[in-house]
Order: structure tokens, then C-alpha cells, then sequence
């Protein structure tokens, strides 16, 4: 259920195979929360856990239960509850999409930085995205901003 949320959720560039997908759940430091309604699934947030903040990778809302204040409950919910700063990525702001992803995440206390960013391709024929990272609990500077970079890409992405 979670994998089939993701290809609705996501564009191809933005997720792993499944396989690959599936193979996350062998690393501790990976966790995925969701929220079910009888055999529904009605969200779910994918994380990696780091010693200083915690990283969504996915957090997507079954489109039958968009749009009436779930994902905001979720969210905000998460991050009272992980007590470490909670970073997520997003597209440029290039289209309606991207700005209405990043103004949701604004309403609910995350902040944008500007930094380059570039999310590495994830799976054999997919392509590196150019990011931002958005971050709860204020803005990060450089130098925090490239350690939860690295950290992203080591433990997340396998690079470096």
C-alpha cells in the first residue's frame, strides 16, 4: 500500500524501485509511519533518524483524504514527537506544484534555504533533481546546512 501511495504521490525521479524501496526496511535508522482507517491507508511519512534531526524522505496523503487538514494534523504531530529539528526536501518553486508544496510546509513551520542542493538519481535511468531543503525550527546556516547534506547523502543515497 505504501509503495502504491508513493507512485501516485511522487514523480518517477523521486523514488526508488521497489525493490530497492523495499530493501530500506533492513536499516534501522529507517522508519515509516502511517495511518490507517479500516483496511485504508490513509498517509504515510517515510523518515531517516540521524543523531541531531530526523529526515522525511516521503510523506504523502491518500488523495481520497486530501485537502481537509490531514496532513497538517500528521505533520505537525511528527515533528512535536520526533523533538529533533525535521528536514524534508522540495522542488524549485518553478511551478504551482512546487509553490503550493512549499507554502504548505510554511504553514506549518518550515523553513526554506536557499542552498544548492541536488538529490542524486536514486535508481539506474533516473535522474538527479536540483532541491531545496526545508527545515523545522528555523533556518539553518551553512555550516549545519552542510552537515545534514552530507549526512543525506552518505547514509541516505550512499554517495560519498
Amino acid at each position: 500500500a505504501v509503495f502504491s501511495l508513493i507512485e501516485k504521490s511522487f514523480p518517477v525521479d523521486e523514488y526508488r524501485v521497489r525493490e530497492q524501496q523495499e530493501a530500506l526496511f533492513s536499516d534501522d535508522s529507517y522508519i515509516v509511519y502511517g495511518l490507517k482507517e479500516a483496511d485504508a491507508l490513509k498517509a504515510f511519512v517515510s523518515t531517516w533518524q540521524f543523531d541531531d534531526f530526523v529526515f522525511i524522505e516521503h510523506f504523502a496523503v491518500n488523495p481520497r483524504y486530501r485537502n481537509n487538514g490531514l496532513g497538517a494534523k500528521i505533520l505537525n504531530a511528527l515533528v512535536q514527537n520526533l523533538k529533533k529539528r525535521v528536514c524534508l526536501e522540495v522542488e524549485l518553486p518553478t511551478t504551482a506544484v512546487a509553490r503550493r508544496r512549499i507554502g504548505f510546509y510554511e504553514r506549518n513551520g518550515f523553513f526554506l534555504n536557499l542552498y544548492p542542493y541536488e538529490q542524486p538519481p536514486l535508481s539506474q535511468g533516473k535522474k538527479a533533481l536540483p532541491l531545496y531543503v526545508m527545515t523545522s525550527g528555523g533556518f539553518v546556516d551553512e555550516q549545519q546546512f552542510s552537515r545534514m547534506k552530507n549526512a543525506l547523502l552518505r547514509k541516505v543515497y550512499r554517495k560519498g
